[in-house]
């Protein structure tokens, strides 16, 4: 790295570049050949649909068209020009929560750098659309090790204006501002709601990695008795007993029911789907997630 840059920026690299090592390492030792990594897409850009015929595959079929009641169609491809990603990473109040060392946003953080590195490294154009309810930081696509630096100096010192999360209206900007099919990766806790369109719209037109964040805290809530709960985005705090059995199963499967959700609209239409917490080594179900895409491109 240049000897000139910042030395919290070149720790910085170095701990992201250790974690980006770590991965190829665990995913070349079972894969053989020239292993993708998550940056690594199918390799074909959508081009039109046509009549199905016998011997297609169903999960080729256009369902949103073949719906209109005229046919059944398949998609059609053509090889992609250029291969190209980009992180919308969720920066609203609600990624605050979590250890001090270790939030959400400290770990939302964490992925975006690694995956600008490593895009660097396969000369894969990545960019970045860090949100709230508002855009916090766009980065176009970018190659090479001095974008990469410039996406992660400019994250980790990035100080969000905004409090509340608006997941559909960042896609429907990503939407706009990419122009044939992309790897996008979107990182957030999906404490939101109405955002359902979208996501099927994303993963229609481009392939879509869902990454969702989480504490401990937000699936299993300690005992504390009667103590105030502050919402970090609206600032509302209602007290509550942190004890009493039928709060906790109601908590509980609240925070169950959104992740299953979540998961569920994303094998519907065909996404990556993979749930984080701020609490484990997030290397290893990174790994396994980079292996299922293996596994899939292989199949494709």
């Amino acid at each position: 790295m240049n000897a000139a840059a910042p030395p919290a920026l070149t720790d910085l690299v170095r701990r992201l570049r250790h974690l980006e090592i770590r991965i190829r390492r665990a995913v070349e030792a079972q894969v053989q050949g020239n292993a993708r990594s998550i940056l690594k897409g199918t390799g074909l850009e959508f081009d039109d649909v046509r009549l199905y015929q016998y011997g297609d595959e169903v999960r080729a079929i256009d369902w949103a068209v073949s719906s209109k009641g005229h046919g059944t169609f398949v998609k059609t491809y053509k090889e992609e020009k250029e291969q190209q990603s980009l992180v919308l990473l969720d920066v609203s109040a609600s990624l605050d929560a979590g250890p001090a060392a270790r939030r959400k946003l400290d770990l939302g953080r964490d992925i975006a750098g690694l995956l600008a590195l490593s895009a660097a490294r396969q000369n894969i154009p990545l960019g970045l659309l860090a949100f709230s309810d508002q855009k916090e930081l766009y980065l176009p696509p970018a190659k090479g090790m001095r974008g990469a630096y410039a996406l992660v100096q400019r994250l980790f010192a990035l100080v969000p204006r905004g409090r509340h999360t608006a997941v559909g209206a960042a896609i429907r900007q990503a939407l706009g501002l990419l122009t044939h099919r992309s790897l996008v990766v979107v990182i957030s806790d999906f404490l939101d709601q109405n955002y359902e369109r979208e996501i099927a719209l994303l993963a229609r037109r481009h392939d879509l990695v869902i990454i969702q964040v989480h504490t401990p805290r937000e699936q299993q809530l300690p005992r504390l008795g009667i103590v105030p709960l502050r919402d970090a985005e609206t600032g509302a705090t209602r007290w509550v007993n942190t004890s009493a059995p039928g709060f906790r199963a109601r908590y509980a499967a609240g925070a169950q029911h959104h992740a299953a959700q979540l998961a569920a609209l994303c094998r519907r239409h065909r996404a990556s789907y993979l749930a984080l917490s701020t609490e484990e080594d997030f290397v290893p179900p990174l790994v396994a997630l980079i292996r299922q895409r293996n596994r899939a491109g292989a199949r494709g």
